[in-house]
């Protein structure tokens, strides 16, 4: 704070401004000599005393150098100094001895015994800079909050020095994007344009679309301009007008026409514009089905209508209600049990006429599904088809993969989720790479020594080491096929495989004439059997499951010397598909042509229970992702649910999923409580499961002990 300083106290300065008596004193209380020719009485310097006759004289801040008054004389100008502004304010005890020596001369006795009154006062502060203080007193509303930021900050501070990332900047403010831009451009400038087109001036546009187009005219120069003739010019005579045939531009011949709007619909930029066009128009169509199926609510637009609509409506509702109740039941009612919704299906013109034969989840996309596709009319094989299908685009399929047959079993890898295998019926194994949007394999079997001579059934990714740490983690294709081989294919350049075993056909106990026996031992494509499914147990990767075309069903090893552990007989015809329960690992199921589905125990050679509820193949067996004790099959017609904890004799939920054709495979949801099923008119369905059961964890370990009671009753 700067400003003129006041004025400095003196004793009794703390009372109010009152008068004060001046008297004279002698110069030499000053330092100063006196003057000639006048008394001592009137030569002294101003004195000052209070009402009690004490001397409150102010002392003076500027002593005058002795020197410096008789180098320049001893008398004292009597002219006043000029002030400036920026100047401090002449000292009052200076300015009044000044005054009193000028008027020295003049005054008398009298004048000086007489009271003079002086007023002191405080001259204003002029505030030449203000710095606020970084200091806050403790005792402030605000000390609290200050404390805990700078505890913050002092933590903040310690924490970045020993970080290996801190860089200590002068300015480390992030400079954030601007909310609102300026552009400056020209302004835009609209102008109508009309023309009249005449009959005949549209017949001769159409001739002229058949000739070539003139050339272009090049700019001329201004010589050129000025041999045009001045006369028209300079007469007024108006110019000649193009017709519009003549101002407007050539017309392209038809191939040019077809190979121009070619090339535009087949740019990459439209492509991928009309991609986008397509998502938001289907999220629009099926959001409430899609919603339903992510499990977020759902939203509903206002209708607004009028009174007669209203009306209308609300008779078609009674009418729906009323057929409601004349039909009877065709399953359990609401909240009797679990009940299937079906919300959307996949399928399009390519798929149509192709049945689906397998189904397969991305590992990492759980809305990235591989559907595969296979036909047999008459004698002829159609191609197959192996289909990525979206849940942003329920009608067309994101990739297509063309087969030369049909195809059998889809697969997605899970330490590279682009790598899609799929198996053919005429044995071939390939691998697409789903981000290329061309349908050629990456890798093919056509060209290895040991490809499969009957259909590949089944295959499957299967890690190499689950106790290994993530990195480590390898994988293995495997797949079974119909010429009695399980083989491991390696992914290299080219793609080739090993026999992991081959499935013996076993002999029945009956005794056969010599004649018999070397008839049998005389083909050795008859002494393998046709492998039709398998499944990994799920803790131990080396242990796996092999059903077979002749009914048996393998435990095998794929280490060791003896690699058939066990086998089970149970079944009367081909065993479609094999699953081990994914809480249970010591139960598994099979199902079978013979109508039939089993549970088993891997320690009994004979089934725990048989599930029969209708006479047809059952082609597929799920267990469910949630629950040790449910588990989906697929027969011809019906999609069953069974719960072991309500009732082994009947399924919990027997309908008819696909009224145009028959069921063929399924496939439980990966993130929601849905069910996926394939028939044979090439549709998948999604249908949403309600009210079914979740287990409590008590009845997750007991499926053994409630199957195990009644396999032995």
């Amino acid at each position: 704070m700067l400003g003129p300083r006041p004025p400095r106290a003196w004793p009794g300065a703390s009372k109010a401004p009152s008068s004060r008596r001046t008297s004279t004193a002698s110069s030499a209380s000053l330092g100063k000599a006196p003057r000639s020719g006048a008394g001592a009485g009137s030569q002294g310097a101003l004195q000052v005393f209070d009402e009690e006759g004490k001397n409150v004289t102010p002392l003076p801040l500027f002593q005058p150098d002795p020197n410096a008054a008789r180098t320049h004389g001893s008398s004292i100008s009597t002219t006043k100094p000029t002030l400036d502004e920026t100047e401090p304010q002449q000292d009052p005890a200076l300015s009044f001895s000044a005054v009193q020596e000028e008027g020295e001369a003049a005054l008398t006795e009298a004048e000086l015994e007489q009271r003079v009154e002086i007023f002191l006062s405080e001259t204003d502060t002029l505030w030449m800079l203000d710095l606020p203080t970084a200091l806050l007193s403790t005792e402030a509303e605000e000390a609290q909050r200050l404390l805990e930021r700078n505890k913050i900050y002092t933590e903040i501070c310690e924490a970045k020095i020993g970080s290996e990332y801190f860089e200590e900047k002068i300015v480390q403010t992030i400079s954030g994007a601007a909310k609102t831009k300026e552009v400056q451009c020209e302004t835009i400038t609209v102008a109508e344009k009309g023309t009249v087109v005449t009959p005949w001036e549209l017949d001769s546009s159409l001739d002229a679309s058949g000739t070539e187009p003139a050339e272009t005219e090049e700019p001329k120069s201004p010589a050129e301009k000025s041999s045009k003739s001045p006369t028209a010019e300079g007469q007024g005579q108006p110019e000649a007008v193009p017709s519009a045939t003549e101002s407007a531009a050539p017309a392209r011949s038809p191939e040019e026409q077809e190979c121009h709007s070619g090339a535009i619909l087949t740019s990459a930029k439209l492509q991928q514009d009309l991609v986008v066009m397509e998502r938001i128009l289907m999220e629009n169509i099926f959001q409430p089905k899609l919603a339903v199926y992510r499990q977020i609510p759902v939203l509903i637009e206002p209708v607004v209508t009028s009174a007669t609509e209203v009306e209308e409506d609300e008779k078609e509702e009674d009418e729906e209600k009323q057929e409601a109740a004349a039909e009877p039941d065709a399953g359990p009612a609401e909240g009797a049990g679990p009940r299937l919704e079906q919300l959307w299906s996949y399928r399009c013109d390519l798929t149509r006429g192709r049945s689906v034969s397998s189904m397969a989840w991305n590992k990492v996309n759980p809305d990235l599904l591989a559907v595969g596709y296979r036909e047999f009319v008459s004698r002829d094989q159609k191609k197959g088809l192996a289909c990525c299908w979206s849940l942003k685009n329920p009608m067309w399929p994101e990739r297509i993969f063309r087969c030369e047959h049909g195809v059998t079993a889809v697969d997605f890898s899970l330490a590279s989720p682009n790598l899609l295998a799929v198996g053919t019926a005429d044995g071939r194994v390939a691998v697409y790479d789903v981000r290329s949007r061309g349908d050629a394999a990456l890798l093919d079997s056509s060209a290895s020594l040991n490809k499969h001579k009957g259909p590949v059934w089944q295959l499957r990714w299967v890690e190499q080491d689950r106790g290994a740490t993530a990195g480590d983690k390898e994988e293995r294709l495997m797949c079974i096929s119909g010429d009695g081989r399980m083989t491991q294919w390696f992914i290299q350049q080219r793609l080739d495989c090993s026999d992991v075993m081959q499935i013996k056909r076993t002999e029945s106990g009956k005794k056969k004439v010599p004649a018999e026996r070397e008839r049998k031992s005389e083909g050795p494509i008859s002494q393998q059997a046709a492998g039709m499914c398998f499944d990994f147990h799920p803790e131990d990767t080396d242990i796996f499951l092999a059903g077979t075309e002749e009914g048996h069903i393998y435990c095998c090893s794929c280490s060791g010397k003896e690699q058939i552990l066990g086998t089970y007989r149970g079944h009367k015809g081909p065993v479609y598909k094999v699953a081990w329960n994914p809480s249970s690992t010591d139960m598994f199921l099979s199902c079978s042509a013979d109508w039939s589905i089993l549970l088993w125990h891997r320690d009994s050679h004979t089934p725990l229970l048989t599930f029969t509820s209708v006479t047809a193949f059952v082609h597929d067996i799920k267990w469910a992702p949630k629950s040790a004790l449910i588990f989906a099959a697929v027969n011809e017609k019906r999609v069953e649910i069974w719960d072991l904890s309500v009732s082994i004799f009947d399924p919990v939920l027997s309908c008819a999923a696909s009224p145009e054709g028959n069921l063929s495979s399924l496939l439980f949801a990966r993130n929601a409580e849905c069910l996926l099923l394939g028939d044979s008119c090439g549709q998948v369905g999604v249908w949403q499961l309600h009210s079914l059961p979740v287990p409590s964890t008590d009845q997750v370990g007991s499926l053994y002990d409630i199957v195990a009671p009644a396999g032995a009753v």
